[in-house]
Parts: C-alpha cells; structure tokens; sequence
C-alpha cells in the first residue's frame, strides 16, 4: 500500500469536505438537523478525489477549478442558514422562483448584516489555506486506480444493492436512492434540488391545470353575506386524541386547553378515514370521500368555494413546501390568494417549529380584510417526534406514570410523542390566544389529519401508522371548535346534541357549510356534524382503490367480547 498518497489524500478530501462541512457542523449544532446530513456530506466529498486521482500532476489546479463551484455553492448554503437557520432544499428553489425581483431586494435589503461580510472572508480564507496544503499525488498508476474503485464500490454498491434487493431492477428508484444519499454534498444540493424540483413542479402545474378546469361551485348562497369575520383552519398532523389530556388521557398533554376547556367546542368521536396526510386531506378538503374517492379532480374545493364567496383567503404551512408526496398540498395552497410557506427543510427529521406560525398568522389579523379564511396547516407530532419539540417542552421523562409494559425504546418514544402533543397544545392555544385577541367575529376549528398509534394497541409492538392494519389510535383524532363571542352573537347555535355523535372527516365539507353558513350544489346536510338531519353511517377506513377492503373502523371500536372463565 506505499503506493498510495495517503496524506496527500487526505489534505484534498478535507479541502473539498470542508465546502459541505462548515453548514452541516451549524446545522447541526444548532438543532436545525440530525447527524444524517453531516454524514452523507462526508460521504460523498470523497468523490472529488477520483478526478484527482485520474489526473494525479495536475491536482492542484483541478482541486482550485472544482473548489470555486464546491465554493460558491456553499456560500448559497451558509446565506441561507445566516438568515433562516435551515438546510436548503428544492422547496426553497420553489419559492426563489415564485417570488418576483421586488421581493427578493426586500429580502436583501432585510437581511443582509454586516457581520456577514467578515464571515465571507473567514470562510474563504479557510478553504485557500486548505487549498494551499493541496500537492501533486505521488501515486503508482496500480494504487490510484485501486483506490478510485474503493471509493466508486463504497458510495454505490450499497445502495444498488438495496434498491434490487427491494424493488429489483428499477433505474428510476436507483437514481431517487442515489439522489437521497447525494444530495447533503455541495454542489448536489442544487443540481438534485434543482431536477427535483422541476419534477414536481410539473406534477403541480398538472393539478393546477385541471383545477383551473373545474367550474365554480354552482347556486352558492352565504347566510353571512356582508358580515365581517375571520375563520380559521387549523389542521394537526399525526396527533391522536388517545394521547391528549383533554380527552382523558392520564399524562398533562393539554394543560392549556384544558384551561379554556368551557371556551371550546370538543367532540370525541370524529375519526380520519386515510392514516396519510395527502390522501386525508385529499378528501376532507373536498367533495371527495372513500366510496367517491375521485370527484377532487371534478369539483371545487373547500377553499375554490371559500375565495368565490368573496373572503380574503391564506395558507400559513410549517409542513415542507414542495416535495414528492407534498405536491397535492402545495396545489391547495396556491388556491388562496396568499401563501406563507414556513419550512423549507429537505428531511422531515429536521426542526422546524410550529410556533413558526404564530407571526404570519398576527401580521394577517392586522391587514385590514373584512373577511378572511385562513388555513393554518402544523407538522403537529408528525414522526421523528424528538424534532416536534424544543427542549424546554421536554417534560415527560424516563417514562414515569406509563404502563409497566412501556420499558426502554418504547418508553423513550411515548415520551417524545406526549412532549410533542405538549407543545402542540401551546400552539394551538397561541392561535386561539391571537384570535381571541384580535376582539373580532371568529370561528376557528381544529382537528388532526390522522392520528398515529404509538404502540398504543397491544402486543404493543407497533409505531406509527399501516393502512394494511388499521387500529383505532391511527383514525380517533381530536375535532373542536372555538368562536368569539361576537360570532357567538350573530350564529347562535346549540352544539350539545352534537358533540358525541360518530363522524368520519371525509364528509367534513359538509360540516363547513353549516358552520359558515354557505349552501351549495352538492350539500347534503346529513353528512354534516352538526346538522340536525345527520345520519350516523359506516367509519370507512382503508384503500378506496380497493373498495372490498373498505373497513368499518367502528368494528375495531368495539371492546372485545368477554370471555368466559
């Protein structure tokens, strides 16, 4: 192995890891993402030396070449962590491109600080004198090419044979697979981003297409015409009611809205009828259900009829911007007049607070609008839980007051999850504490999207959600209302009756009618909640694609039947 230049090896890999090294070191120490990102930066850093390595007298020079684009595009990365506190991704490139000249020199002219410009200079000051380090590789033809295959068969023979082991031979998935790994290392961040998110935009730009092609909503009649108000939408993530306190559960997940529990609305037997969010929402937020599963693609959607109706219409979302499976939420969104996207994380597994929401949403209750509807969409308890929480809500520890069958991984989980639905609890009150403040005519309501089973359903084994095994703690989420007292003067309404009765969210447009007063082609008030014509039906849980499989949710309500001794 004297044939190979271990230092001079070592000296041009730590030049070129430095360019995704100093962002990922920030990121992480900072709690904006876990060790993963760090990690896969490293990794892929070792593929600047094969060009070394091919070239072995010139690598000095070809180092410089590839350290100007490493270069630049790490000084893209650090902007963006200076200003926001968060790794780029494609969702940012989205909002780059939906923003025009005029808000992008605000931005500048916000933003830009004069410590910037020494850390400009440190910054590249530490890359010249690494670069400087950099010497020809004095290397035997055998011990370069050797090397060259060790690096190409450790960044990709792993993951080639992960992607034929599981989905056989599929280059679509291999290059996803490759992409993923890429991606943390400059310059791939944007080339990556950049292919992403012209893939997905064009998936949108097929969704908004054919909503533009759906016709308004016909014979639509507002009881509330001329009336000032402000509703909001307030839509969870993950958060299942058999872990809040405020509907019974033993630990303090809800001591905030227990304290206003004589201010709310609640009902506790409201159910999600998909355990995902795209597919959740793909219904609630329209005509679509599980028996019709495809009349979203025909028909207006809840927030269409809302803007028709003449409100000012928002979309405030701390859920990812633009990605694969978020392609459906970002259509919605740009269905309302204004959007303020909030996380532009690449990975789920990052930290990107829910508290985010609170300023957009104050700054919109100051503007002025006579009628708003606001839709506020959290990441709520979305898994990894640890991230859905800043360390200050960590109250619940060491698994103190869980049952004796909750021990080590499990216990560590419970707790994360019963800190999220904490914090979550602070977030929502906060909205409700914004409205309430405001002193004007509002309705707010709140559910979660789907709930998530934390090895709630014995043997206790399973953690998150499986459409193909339903339990009952993926689908009970939380559903209430809160209203101002000036709304409470001009819609007086009696709710008792209704707070108790079975209802699966698929049919939630028909509720929003009756709590708004708008009517429509298509209401059909005994699918609505809270309409005194409603008709208690099946909880359909499961694949609408598969309509045999549909299953009554309320079967696995059921307490087991009793056995005898």
């Amino acid at each position: 192995m004297r044939s190979i230049d271990w230092r001079g090896l070592a000296r041009a890999f730590v030049f070129f890891w430095y360019f995704s090294a100093v962002t990922h070191v920030l990121l992480f120490f900072s709690g904006a993402t876990g060790f993963l990102p760090l990690r896969q930066g490293f990794v892929f850093s070792l593929l600047w030396l094969v060009p070394l390595l091919l070239f072995p007298n010139r690598a000095r020079p070809i180092s410089a070449a590839i350290g100007v684009v490493l270069g630049l595009s790490a000084l893209i990365n650090l902007g963006y962590f200076s200003i926001y506190g968060q790794e780029f991704s494609q969702s940012v490139l989205f909002i780059v491109f939906e923003s025009n000249p005029a808000e992008a020199s605000e931005y500048v002219d916000q933003y830009l600080k004069w410590w910037m410009f020494p850390g400009l200079i440190a910054f590249c000051a530490g890359a010249y004198g690494l670069w400087r380090g950099i010497r020809p590789l004095a290397m035997a033809p055998a011990g370069r090419y050797l090397t060259i295959a060790v690096i190409l068969a450790g960044l990709f023979l792993q993951p080639t044979y992960k992607v034929l082991r599981k989905r056989g031979l599929n280059p679509a998935k291999y290059v996803e697979a490759i992409g993923n790994r890429m991606e943390p290392a400059v310059p791939w961040q944007f080339v990556i981003g950049y292919a992403r998110y012209r893939e997905q935009l064009a998936g949108m730009e097929a969704l908004r297409k054919n909503t533009e092609r759906i016709p308004p909503i016909e014979n639509l009649v507002d009881q509330r015409t001329g009336q000032p108000g402000t509703i909001v939408l307030l839509i969870g993530e993950s958060t299942t009611r058999q872990h809040m306190s405020l509907y019974g559960y033993g630990r303090p997940t809800n001591p905030k809205l227990e304290a206003m529990r004589d201010q709310l609305t609640i009902f506790d037997q409201v159910y999600a009828t998909r355990p995902y969010t795209i597919e959740a929402l793909q219904q609630i937020l329209t005509f679509a259900d599980q028996q019709n599963p495809d009349l979203y693609l025909t028909r207006p959607s809840l927030m269409s009829i809302m803007k028709q109706a003449g409100y000012r219409t928002y979309w405030i979302t701390n859920q990812q911007t633009l990605t694969k499976r978020n392609t459906m939420l970002t259509n919605f969104s740009e269905q309302m007049d204004e959007q303020v996207y909030l996380n532009h994380q690449r990975s789920q597994n990052s930290y990107s607070f829910d508290s985010n929401v609170l300023e957009p949403l104050q700054n919109i209750l100051k503007d002025g609008a006579e009628r708003r509807f606001i839709v506020v969409h959290l990441l709520g308890t979305h898994m990894r839980y640890k991230y859905r929480f800043p360390p200050e809500f960590a109250v619940f520890r060491d698994g103190s007051g869980l049952p004796e069958w909750a021990s080590g991984e499990r216990a560590e989980m419970i707790d994360e999850y019963d800190n999220a639905v904490r914090y979550n609890d602070h977030v929502v009150s906060s909205v409700i504490g914004s409205l309430a403040a405001a002193d004007k005519a509002s309705l707010l309501v709140y559910f979660s999207d789907h709930g998530e089973d934390v090895y709630d359903t014995p043997p206790h084994d399973f953690i998150g959600r499986n459409e193909a095994k339903p339990t009952p703690p993926m689908y009970t989420v939380p559903f209430f209302l809160w209203t101002s007292p000036q709304w409470r003067a001009a819609t007086p309404v009696d709710l008792a009756a209704a707070r108790s009765r079975p209802y699966q969210l698929s049919h939630f447009i028909h509720t929003w009618a009756d709590l708004t007063g708008l009517r429509f082609a298509g209401y059909e008030p005994d699918k609505s909640l809270i309409n005194p014509a409603f008709r208690e039906r099946e909880i359909l849980v499961g694949n609408p694609a598969d309509q045999k499989s549909l299953l009554d949710l309320r079967q696995l309500l059921k307490p087991p039947a009793a056995t005898r001794p």
